[in-house]
């Protein structure tokens, strides 16, 4: 068992350091920024202003969220339904200022999708999505009802700071919880302005305060402490193995949401432009920071070379070997004594960037507004077999589309996240699919189709692949509750 200097050291590598990807918190100002880039420390922030759901100290944010669940329990679905309207309102209202200030303070992504994550707020299942069940036999009756938890404690990553707190709050509230977040530091500004909104809106509108907290300044320690707090009975955490293992000796359930590497199989009867536009409109999304974008792409040799025209005229743009070169030792270090040796780590620098950064790294000049570089690869090239979020995707040709398959098996690691194909092929479909077994799998579509975006999915921005809950909804934050009565309402 991990004693507790293990448990914070280990939270520390993993939330810090994998889970919220961007460990130092980039000033608005350039010069901070160079500085942070170039191994400086970065400017501290000024914590932001308490009130109306931010507190100095956990204590406090979790006593003033749990005196709220008391209330948020007892409110019917249509009085919860309204509190989600007004987040949903100042989300759509709101999302060009919202997503402006989280681009300037995180310095990752694209202002266009960082304003469209905000608008997608309406995908997100809330009090619809609460149901009750009945059977009945000889014996009696038995109510099935879904009951909340009641404080759940969440930690948000800096690549999603709003968007991710907004869903996970429309799924709490739905089901009757309130929630405390902590926000990871460099997107911590943004998240307390947003929260401050909601609650003082909802306070005016709902006449009930603190639905959902934080803390002024998020830190390894402040997450800790939600984790081990006694009046938190549920922990939502994304990360590695070792976030999941140190937040689970608290003893309280654990929704987790894990890495991903999703691989594309593009099969030799697809539909290539389609393919194209669709890879790209996934993978380029916020520069490919979601965790269910594109990251590499097998494609059968027969029409690799269509494949990649495609790609062209969708406005993607091809590197030759040398500048993806470039890219690489620009994107990557490694453990090895040279130069591309080694186990291949993924720097922090162009993370999230646009296109054109890439391109300057890579030595290659772009046109203007080019949202997505690509390239062939071998399948053990390190963009292959990392988890990278940048609008670079590598391509692999295969000599058929079995060979596709056990490509992206080997890549997506056992992940079990997601995973895409393109194909008329039904049974290659099935197959692949089988295969993979990943908690998402889109066909003939952008990866995102599986979050309700152009698709038939349903929206969240916590996706609990190791402990299998999938995208969350409000019946995930949940207790089923069953209400016996025999020799009850016995019509038959």
């Amino acid at each position: 068992m991990l004693d507790r200097k293990q448990m914070v050291a280990e939270i520390a590598e993993e939330v810090i350091s994998r889970l919220l990807t961007h460990l130092d918190a980039p000033s608005s100002s350039g010069a901070a920024a160079r500085a942070a880039r170039a191994g400086g420390a970065p400017a501290r922030k000024t914590p932001a202003r308490t009130g109306h759901g931010v507190f100095q100290t956990v204590d406090e944010a979790v006593a003033a969220a749990a005196a709220a669940q008391v209330r948020v329990a007892e409110m019917g679905l249509e009085e919860r339904g309204r509190m989600i309207a007004v987040i949903r309102r100042i989300c759509d209202e709101q999302a060009e200022e919202l997503g402006r200030m989280e681009l300037d303070e995180t310095r990752i992504g694209r202002l266009e999708h960082k304003i469209g994550k905000l608008k997608a707020m309406r995908y997100v299942l809330g009090v619809e999505a609460m149901q009750s069940g009945a059977r009945s036999d000889r014996t009696g009756l038995c109510i099935i009802e879904r009951a909340p938890w009641g404080v759940i404690g969440m930690v948000l990553p800096a690549t999603h700071s709003v968007p991710t707190m907004v869903s996970n709050a429309v799924n709490v509230l739905a089901a009757g919880n309130t929630a405390v977040f902590n926000p990871h530091p460099a997107g911590a500004r943004v998240a307390a302005y947003a929260l401050q909104l909601f609650n003082r809106t909802i306070e005016t509108e709902i006449g009930v305060a603190n639905v959902i907290t934080t803390v002024a300044e998020p830190s390894i320690e402040t997450a800790e402490q939600i984790f081990r707090h006694p009046d938190v009975a549920l922990l939502c955490v994304t990360g590695g193995p070792a976030v999941v293992k140190a937040a689970a000796q608290s003893g309280k359930r654990v929704i987790a949401g894990g890495p991903g590497n999703p691989p594309v199989v593009v099969d030799d009867d697809a539909d290539l432009d389609l393919a194209a536009r669709s890879i790209i409109e996934g993978a380029a999304f916020d520069n490919n920071l979601l965790c269910i974008g594109e990251k590499e792409v097998f494609v059968v040799e027969s029409v690799a070379d269509d494949f990649m025209k495609a790609m062209s005229r969708a406005g993607a743009v091809l590197l030759n070997a040398q500048a993806i070169k470039r890219l690489t030792e620009a994107a990557f270090t490694f453990d090895g004594p040279g130069k591309g040796c080694g186990r291949a780590h993924v720097k922090r620098d162009l993370l999230g960037q646009d296109a054109g950064r890439l391109a300057e790294a890579a030595g290659v000049k772009v046109p203007a507004g080019t949202v997505m570089l690509f390239g062939e690869t071998a399948a053990s090239h390190p963009f292959v077999q990392e988890e990278q979020m940048m609008p670079f995707l590598p391509i692999v040709r295969v000599p058929d589309f079995e060979a596709g398959v056990a490509g992206a098996l080997q890549a997506e690691h056992g992940y079990r996240h997601t995973a895409v194909v393109h194909t008329r092929n039904v049974d290659h479909a099935t197959q692949m699919a089988r295969a993979l077994n990943t908690t998402l799998f889109v066909q003939n579509a952008a990866s995102t189709a599986a979050l309700g975006v152009n698709g038939p999915g349903y929206f969240s921005h916590t996706i609990a692949t190791p402990t299998g809950e999938g995208i969350t909804t409000p019946l995930t934050f949940t207790r089923e509750r069953q209400f016996a009565i025999g020799n009850a309402m016995r019509f038959i």
